[in-house]
């Protein structure tokens, strides 16, 4: 493997990764990422291993030796600070990160995004290790434009809607509103990593995924989840896909997202590894702004996608609507806009994402549609009767 080079021009060391949550949907790409094209070594952490299986075995693997699994959950194993001592650097996915429990198990959710990861920090921070550590969009909360009259001229301004790491607030619903409960604790741990690294010289790297894209998210229920579930939109539509049922669009579905392939954002999070001095000391954030639709317009596109990668029809009546409360119980809010401001990952990285969402989706529905065949087959779960 030839020499690789940094944004710089210097060359690159080989340094060993800890990574948190390597088995998850993030982990496992980046994992991916990390064997096939650098020298780099990881210690991978996380309860699972199956969506990194495949580059655990066999022994013939041209990476062997450089990837190593450890099971632990780090709520409560003694192995985890001398696990981070090992490593160069530590790399925090782990979370509890699906809309559905922010309300149902806000205390979980919460312990999960702050609580549980205060013992990653202080071990970074006490050992002189860098971090970088897996924030969310989600911090933001509201835009400022969603408290303007609705007939505001004030709404169209890109100043009341476009969210920058340096100066948008972050606005969250009322302490009743318990769907809020991760991005609190998602903010909490920001700040406290952000004052270790003022007070305490910590190296340190926030990123804020804009709704990551790709083969392997979430989960299908009953194959890679939990048979009862509610995941994150693009997974619980594609689910409604696979299943032959209308896609739910709660309230509306007129909040506004947008989409980024994950091997475009993998490509972002590897120059954040491999280029230090330009990466520490800051919040980034990742996403594309060029593929922003409602949430409707997003079931629609799906719609056509799924006809196109499966070969079966769209049904007569492809959406339904529901309300917000009866789809994720009491206490449920949401944001109106999440649109990335790219300034500071373009300035110091030089990243911008590729992919369009029509391409990511089709990426994502085949790899979906191939996944829930194979099960099928397999009989792990039971075809929808048509």
């Amino acid at each position: 493997m030839t020499t690789r080079i940094d944004l710089d021009g210097r060359p690159i060391k080989p340094m060993t990764i800890c990574m948190i949550g390597a088995g998850g949907f993030i982990g496992s790409h980046l994992c991916e990422k990390l064997m096939a094209e650098t020298p780099h070594k990881v210690l991978a952490l996380d309860v699972y291993s199956d969506k990194i299986k495949h580059l655990l075995e066999p022994d013939s693997l041209p990476w062997v030796g450089r990837i190593v699994f450890h099971r632990l959950n780090i709520k409560h194993d003694s192995r985890l600070e001398g696990l981070i001592k090992m490593a160069d650097l530590t790399i925090n996915l782990a979370a509890i990160c699906t809309p559905a429990d922010y309300n149902t198990r806000p205390l979980d959710t919460i312990y999960s995004n702050f609580i549980d990861a205060l013992p990653v920090v202080k071990y970074c921070s006490d050992n002189n290790k860098r971090l970088i550590h897996f924030s969310t969009c989600e911090v933001y909360g509201k835009t400022i434009g969603s408290f303007l009259p609705k007939d505001s001229p004030l709404r169209k301004d890109p100043a009341y809607y476009v969210l920058k790491e340096d100066t948008s607030p972050c606005i969250f619903g009322s302490i009743q509103k318990q769907r809020w409960s991760y991005a609190c604790a998602k903010q909490l741990i920001e700040r406290l990593i952000y004052a270790e690294g003022a007070e305490n010289g910590l190296d340190f790297t926030i990123v804020r995924p804009f709704n990551w894209i790709g083969p392997r998210m979430d989960f299908i229920p009953g194959i890679d989840g939990p048979i009862e579930g509610v995941p994150r939109v693009l997974a619980c539509f594609s689910n409604n896909l696979l299943r032959r049922e209308p896609l739910k669009l709660v309230d509306g579905g007129e909040s506004q997202r947008t989409f980024v392939y994950i091997k475009d954002a993998i490509e972002a999070v590897l120059l954040m590894i491999e280029n230090p001095d330009r990466a520490n000391g800051h919040i980034f954030n990742v996403g594309n702004p060029n593929n922003e639709v409602t949430v409707r317009q997003l079931a629609e596109m799906m719609t056509k996608v799924y006809a196109k990668v499966s070969g079966e029809p769209s049904l007569e009546s492809p959406t339904i609507d529901v309300s917000s409360k009866e789809f994720y119980g009491e206490g449920y809010d949401d944001s109106d806009k999440r649109i990335p401001d790219m300034t500071i990952i373009n300035r110091q990285l030089g990243w911008n994402p590729k992919t369009s969402l029509w391409d990511l989706l089709e990426s994502t529905l085949t790899y979906q549609h191939r996944t829930y065949a194979e099960a099928i087959k397999k009989s792990m779960v039971k075809p929808i009767a048509s």
